[in-house]
């Protein structure tokens, strides 16, 4: 049916490269062809009784084709990655490489894994950041009080102090993140911008100019705050996994039940895995604080 290559790139990317039989693909067309002709409705003919030499003069080949497509590349993605235990963070980058009628067809899948990585000692990182926090409450002669961070609220010390350890794990961790998982969120962050300047009757190029900026720096700058929000979200993950930092149904019922609209409570508790993400994220934030 098919054969394939698997090779293991850097930055937790994985390749393969698909040959496609095509006996298999004339097996696939074949069929495909068959579904588009049981939906077919052409006049003197109910629907699913138009002769197949008659469909053939109204179902296009590429529509065939495409039939053909949907069958069969996500079945064969599904079986490989099934086989080679692989486990895919987000949807495949997928490249038709090779699709001519009566040849074998090939077919290249890019997929992104989650990064493999070692956690710094984050205990250390934890004593070292607070350490310097509280050199900075040390108050000096001369300094003005309502200026300086002994003055600050605790809520406002208790993000300094987070940002901080964030920021030195970043630093200490050595994290690759997939350029598909980057490139991917570009794409999504970029198509929300046009959106959004197109809402209030902009140009992009309009847009780039206010901000006195290009596409190409544009990207850049988003594509470095998407690499850092993915190290952070591993890392808080990886953090979370070694210490064992669950979400318990109750804590999930507390947000469920402080929303007073039936309907957007219905929806939220359809979403609990969002909701447990967060509440997760929150709770490993809080035992990095406490270390």
């Amino acid at each position: 049916m098919y054969t394939y290559i698997k090779k293991v790139l850097p930055k937790s990317s994985i390749e393969l490269v698909v040959d496609i039989k095509k006996e298999f693909v004339k097996k696939e067309y074949d069929k495909a062809f068959n579904k588009l002709l049981e939906s077919l409705q052409i006049e003197g003919f109910r629907k699913g009784k138009v002769p197949a030499d008659i469909g053939k003069k109204h179902i296009k080949g590429e529509e065939i084709y495409k039939e053909a497509i949907q069958s069969i590349i996500p079945g064969i993605y599904e079986e490989i990655v099934k086989k080679e235990d692989i486990k895919p963070i987000i949807n495949p980058k997928i490249e038709l490489t090779k699709a001519k009628e009566n040849e074998d067809w090939q077919v290249k899948f890019m997929i992104a894994v989650k990064p493999v990585f070692k956690l710094p000692d984050i205990k250390k990182i934890a004593s070292e950041v607070k350490g310097n926090a509280k050199k900075d409450e040390i108050w000096v002669p001369g300094k003005d009080p309502k200026t300086e961070p002994e003055k600050e609220d605790a809520e406002r010390k208790k993000q300094k102090t987070l940002n901080a350890l964030l920021e030195a794990m970043i630093t200490k961790t050595k994290i690759e993140i997939p350029d598909l998982l980057i490139e991917t969120e570009l794409e999504y962050k970029l198509t929300g911008l046009l959106d959004e300047v197109q809402k209030i009757g902009l140009t992009i190029d309009g847009y780039l100019k206010s901000k006195n900026t290009n596409m190409d720096d544009l990207k850049a700058k988003y594509r470095h705050e998407i690499d850092e929000t993915y190290r952070v979200e591993f890392i808080l993950n990886e953090v979370a996994d070694l210490n064992n930092i669950q979400v318990e149904q109750k804590d999930l019922d507390k947000i469920f039940g402080n929303i007073k609209d039936e309907k957007a409570k219905q929806t939220a508790i359809q979403n609990s895995y969002f909701y447990a993400s967060v509440v997760r994220k929150q709770k490993t934030l809080e035992y990095l604080l406490n270390l």
